[in-house]
């Protein structure tokens, strides 16, 4: 995967997957990342302490956009440190016999900010909201209106973005 780097930032040198024969295709790490309803967004917490709290998405364009609380554990973690991972799992088979798991996942690594911009906002609840409400356009506003001021919307620029598979799984493509 490509790195791109954030406006404000010099090129990070992120490591190599260790596994590399495991790695997916930029576009099916893509695909799993669409396809994902929630992850894991991880944050340097209070002390120190790292902060994982599973969360719900939608990706659009090399960024990924959450809803939160106007106050919280999440929003203090964003202002006082913009690093962040997010990690989803979408296969998860255990094979008993084997001692194994059929996994497939993806990490991306980037920077986040809680959007202030009004528009930019809104523009990021409605594809949240499309995300998981696309056949309910009148409810969406509704909602959209009753809670939109009550709420944050965050930005998650990815900087880093690796898929990874099994290696039983892509043995099994090999074939």
């Amino acid at each position: 995967m490509t790195n791109s780097s954030h406006p404000d930032t010099h090129q990070v040198p992120f490591r190599p997957m260790r596994r590399i024969r495991q790695q997916l295709s930029e576009k099916e790490t893509l695909n799993i990342l669409e396809s994902a309803t929630s992850g894991v967004l991880c944050l340097l917490g209070d002390e120190g302490y790292p902060y994982g709290v599973p969360i719900s998405h939608v990706y659009h364009d090399r960024h990924l956009y959450f809803h939160t609380a106007l106050r919280g554990h999440k929003v203090d973690a964003i202002r006082k440190y913009p690093k962040a991972s997010f990690t989803v799992i979408t296969k998860d088979d255990i094979h008993p016999a084997e001692f194994t798991t059929y996994f497939t996942s993806v990490i991306c690594f980037g920077r986040v900010r809680i959007i202030d911009d009004p528009d930019e906002k809104m523009a990021a609840t409605r594809l949240l909201g499309h995300r998981f409400f696309k056949d309910d356009e009148e409810g969406l506003d509704k909602e959209i209106k009753k809670s939109h001021q009550a709420m944050h919307m965050i930005d998650f620029t990815i900087e880093h973005i690796t898929g990874k598979e099994a290696i039983e799984l892509t043995r099994m493509r090999k074939r």
